[in-house]
């Protein structure tokens, strides 16, 4: 399946399933046509034909292995474990989600995988004691169909919506929802382009004034998650981040010694998104999330972090290590807010024309965080002195951003940040110290000032403790 499909596609593999009926050379077809036709009466929330369906298809294809391979048996068993699970027999669902996850393995296919990992995923958040983990489960294939299964990327975010929303994160179900949104409109945009293409400007206007039943349904679910914001708990939140915050400003420690750039980067990025519409409880997660974006670099050796001149080519390698090794060590936590951070770790120096790292994404599958997050960093670094550079003035930066747009960075994106600074620099003056207003609040900033000066002497009551961390 290469979207999430309507009613004319369901329509479409009934018809081939009521033609292939009875003839034995077309029973390969057969099955797979009432498999497809399952999967669009379950996107189509039509969950007790699907049931039916995937009842129907299942006996058939048990009935001889020559008739299904094992993708197909891979994908009919997820399709009903969801439908299941939209039924509300979980410990059924999960039982065909095992089977599926069996033929997956045997078609070695990541489609397979993919909807196989999804259905058990979503049982799993139905379930107290594994909610947790079918978050972070659906999480992961939310990555992993960004970067190999791009085609099934609109259904792995519905999946990770809903199952944040049942995981009780509002917050992180609205940030995936948020590029939901945009895929379907840019799918709509597409669909126009390709069937009526003289027409186009005519039909885009007539689009925006009347939704279609997607965008509606999403609008809807929108306001939904937004309602639940309220009772989120931000200190809660806040104190989770703490938990990993010191080690990220470990990572920084070399490319800027007054441990600021991360707060910096994450205020802005938070407010980059807020001027995008995302919602305020949301961007309190990114500006969490962003100031862990280098955390991976704990583990490049000092020695390629400080070197002056331009990186080998097998030293650039090991720096670009530090993007999936920030995502292992956030993943590592087992804190559910901190998969937006994993996001924004693995994925903030993917570009715009497909040519960053580490998968190489392009466009809108670069999840939003991580765009809004990449926009900031850079931002900063330019603006400040790091052992390789010295600090550039931000007029030059802006220039250089500028320059960058639709290659690196998110055109649209880019166009609003290029307005976006110069208005705080105009409200707040000192840029520099409105970003980092919340570091001053930080323990461990707090603590590597006392050190610092302490290595001056002038602070001779600092504990050898601190000294010692």
């Amino acid at each position: 399946m290469t979207k999430l499909l309507t009613a004319d596609a369901g329509a479409c593999f009934e018809r081939v399933v009521a033609l292939s009926e009875g003839k034995d050379d077309l029973q390969v077809m057969h099955i797979k046509a009432m498999a497809n036709a399952a999967l669009a009466a379950y996107h189509e929330h039509d969950f007790a034909r699907s049931y039916q369906l995937c009842q129907q298809t299942l006996r058939r294809a048990g009935a001889s292995k020559d008739t299904a391979d094992p993708y197909t048996r891979a994908v009919l068993n997820a399709t009903f474990a969801r439908v299941l699970t939209a039924l509300g027999d979980v410990e059924l669902a999960r039982k065909h989600a095992l089977t599926a996850r069996d033929f997956a393995a045997q078609s070695q296919m990541p489609r397979a995988e993919l909807a196989a990992e999804v259905a058990l995923g979503l049982t799993e958040v139905e379930l107290v004691e594994l909610v947790d983990v079918g978050s972070t489960r659906i999480q992961r294939m939310t990555s992993m169909s960004r970067a190999k299964v791009r085609s099934e990327l609109v259904d792995t975010l519905s999946a990770a919506v809903s199952a944040y929303e049942r995981a009780g994160q509002p917050d992180v179900a609205l940030m995936y929802l948020h590029e939901l949104l945009t895929l379907n409109k840019e799918s709509k945009a597409k669909q126009v382009l390709m069937h009526h293409h003289q027409h186009v400007a005519r039909l885009n206007r007539s689009q925006r004034a009347e939704p279609d039943a997607m965008d509606n349904q999403l609008r809807w679910q929108q306001g939904t998650l937004r309602g639940k914001l309220a009772t989120a708990d931000r200190e809660r939140i806040k104190n989770l981040g703490q938990l990993v915050e010191q080690q990220a400003l470990a990572a920084e420690r070399l490319d800027d010694t007054t441990g600021e750039h991360c707060y910096r980067v994450g205020r802005l990025a938070s407010i980059l998104g807020r001027e995008v519409g995302l919602e305020d409880d949301v961007c309190f997660l990114v500006d969490l999330a962003a100031r862990l974006h280098d955390i991976g670099k704990l583990i490049v050796p000092d020695a390629i972090l400080l070197k002056p001149g331009k990186l080998t080519p097998g030293e650039r390698e090991i720096m670009e290590t530090h993007t999936v090794a920030g995502w292992e060590i956030l993943g590592q936590t087992n804190i559910p807010q901190m998969h937006i951070a994993q996001e924004i770790a693995r994925h903030h120096h993917e570009r715009w024309d497909g040519t960053g790292y580490p998968d190489r994404l392009a466009t809108t599958s670069i999840p939003i965080a991580a765009r809004v997050s990449a926009l900031a960093d850079v931002f900063d670094a330019l603006t400040h002195k790091r052992p390789y550079k010295e600090a550039w003035p931000v007029a030059d930066a802006l220039a250089e951003i500028k320059r960058l747009r639709g290659r690196q960075f998110d055109p649209e994106l880019t166009d609003i940040f290029l307005d976006l600074v110069p208005r705080l620099q105009r409200e707040h003056g000192d840029l520099d110290r409105f970003l980092a207003e919340e570091a001053k609040h930080s323990p461990f900033i707090q603590a590597r000032e006392r050190i610092a000066r302490a290595l001056k002497g002038e602070n001779p009551e600092v504990s050898v403790f601190e000294l010692r961390r």
